[in-house]
């Protein structure tokens, strides 16, 4: 209504002028950049007014409705979570036996281990508003930018605690690793700035009598944080969220399947077994793509097969459309065969799938699971990893004479457990320190290792070659095998 009455009062004045004998030109130009200003910083001055978090990225209007209990797999990283949550809950009780607050909690772990999922759990648990923010977005090519959104974010924390009637704020910061990293001399990165102001913010954290502020923030890489960061009084908690454990995968597949309409004959059990090394994120995505896959085939129920094809997807990545000659397809199946036997002779009943559809960047895979999970490796099982790895080129000059490009990932994993054997004092070497050693000498000793076990597992395939022979046309037939079926065919063949 308003925009009209100027429209007319600015036409109906240019008349007046026109009819006085000005010229209205230059009047004209000037109305024209002030409006073009003034349709510029609209948008900026109403951005302004909706809050300064929203140009960060930040949503914090709404405290997080997570629980504890919606996070599987990370039972020991919650229990010491609730426990350091318990300062800022019971106050009262701390202040009397002369306990400091803590001021900040860092959550370091693997990606896609729940991090962020705890600190959001963390602002349910103690009734806080929650603001987040990544520490990309503290990182600016101009000096004082990043300090001065620090200083916003804290600000921020305890205005919408008192807007929600809240004594309690949580501040989690994502990523730390960007704006907390080693300060390097007298070097003046904005980021080095920024840390400052992040340093100054937790020490004066307690100057508001009326919102109690805990800072919580998720890495992983702790090791490339700044000390100043890291010392009591600031960061006074380092919880460790690792991946999870078999029990912990199946807590967390529990969770995530219990909206999902699965067939009697899916084995969670199983399955936590399968996916060993797979973080929480990794195993959502499992159940999710597994739902996917039933969805295609229109079944009414999830079954073990479309596990087992979400498990690849999730490792391996999606099926594609290249096409294998015959010859490439018969090597192919010879390599992964070499693999799948040994890997049943090394460790029996480990062996889950053997494929020889191109799935990534791989023309076939054999999917293996350790049985138990193992933290701890001897001599022997180290010996028996590496025999697994060259077990397939080793199918393929036992075959053909030669070997073939396909090894290359299987190379370097085989030189990385040899690593282990020498860094660990398991070689001819005995205990040694890895920085003194020669590196021909070190190169040398993992030559040695590898090229002692590739005969020694390339003698033991010859040995079997007429069961290989059998095993080779029943996989070309099959061209995917389950790991039952595998070694149901390697028992009738022995």
């Amino acid at each position: 209504m308003i925009k009209p009455v100027f429209i007319g009062s600015g036409i109906a004045a240019l008349l007046f002028l026109l009819y006085l004998g000005f010229d209205p030109v230059p009047l004209v130009l000037l109305a024209g950049v002030v409006a073009a200003v003034l349709f510029l910083a609209g948008p900026r001055v109403a951005q302004q007014r909706t809050g300064k978090l929203r140009k960060n990225g930040k949503s914090a209007d709404s405290i997080p409705t997570v629980d504890f209990a919606e996070i599987g797999g990370q039972e020991r990283a919650k229990q010491e979570l609730i426990e350091a949550l318990d300062f800022l809950i019971h106050h009262d009780r701390i202040a009397d036996y002369g306990i400091r607050p803590l001021k900040g909690i860092l959550l370091t772990g693997p990606p896609g281990t729940g991090k962020t999922l705890m600190a959001k759990a963390a602002a349910h648990h103690t009734d806080s508003v929650f603001v987040s923010a990544s520490g990309s977005e503290f990182v600016e090519m101009y000096v004082g930018v990043g300090a001065q959104r620090i200083r916003d974010l804290f600000r921020q924390a305890r205005t919408l605690a008192r807007k929600h009637r809240k004594t309690n704020a949580i501040v989690f910061i994502d990523e730390i690793d960007v704006i907390g990293g080693k300060r390097e001399g007298t070097s003046h990165r904005e980021y080095d700035q920024t840390l400052n102001q992040l340093l100054t913010e937790m020490d004066g954290i307690n100057v508001d009598p009326d919102v109690r502020l805990l800072v919580m923030a998720a890495t992983n890489r702790k090791d490339m944080l700044d000390p100043a960061l890291l010392r009591p009084g600031r960061f006074d908690r380092h919880i460790s969220v690792d991946l999870p454990d078999k029990k912990g995968r199946l807590q967390v597949l529990r969770l995530h399947t219990r909206n999902k309409p699965l067939s009697p004959e899916v084995d969670l059990e199983k399955i936590a077994a399968e996916t060993f090394g797979f973080s929480g994120a990794q195993l959502e995505s499992v159940t999710n793509e597994a739902a996917i896959y039933a969805l295609r085939e229109e079944k009414s129920e999830i079954g073990p097969e479309h596990f087992a094809l979400a498990i690849d997807k999730v490792m391996m990545g999606e099926q594609t459309d290249r096409e294998a000659s015959r010859e490439e397809k018969e090597r192919v199946a010879v390599h992964e065969l070499g693999h799948a036997i040994v890997a049943e002779r090394v460790r029996s009943g480990s062996v889950s799938r053997v494929v020889l559809s191109p799935r990534g960047q791989a023309l076939g895979y054999v999917r293996q699971h350790p049985g138990e999970d193992r933290h701890l490796y001897t001599r022997d099982v180290l010996e028996g990893q590496i025999r697994i790895c060259l077990a397939g080129a080793a199918a393929e000059e036992m075959v053909y004479g030669s070997r073939s490009t396909g090894a290359k990932n299987d190379y370097e994993q085989a030189i990385r457990y040899a690593r282990a054997l020498v860094e660990t004092g398991m070689s001819r070497l005995g205990i040694i320190d890895p920085g003194l050693i020669d590196s021909r000498e070190y190169h040398d000793e993992i030559r040695a290792i590898l090229a002692e076990i590739y005969d020694r597992t390339l003698e033991d395939l010859k040995a079997i070659r007429p069961m290989f022979d059998h095993l080779l046309m029943r996989l070309l037939e099959e061209e995917e095998l389950s790991g039952d079926d595998f070694r149901k065919l390697l028992t009738k063949c022995a």
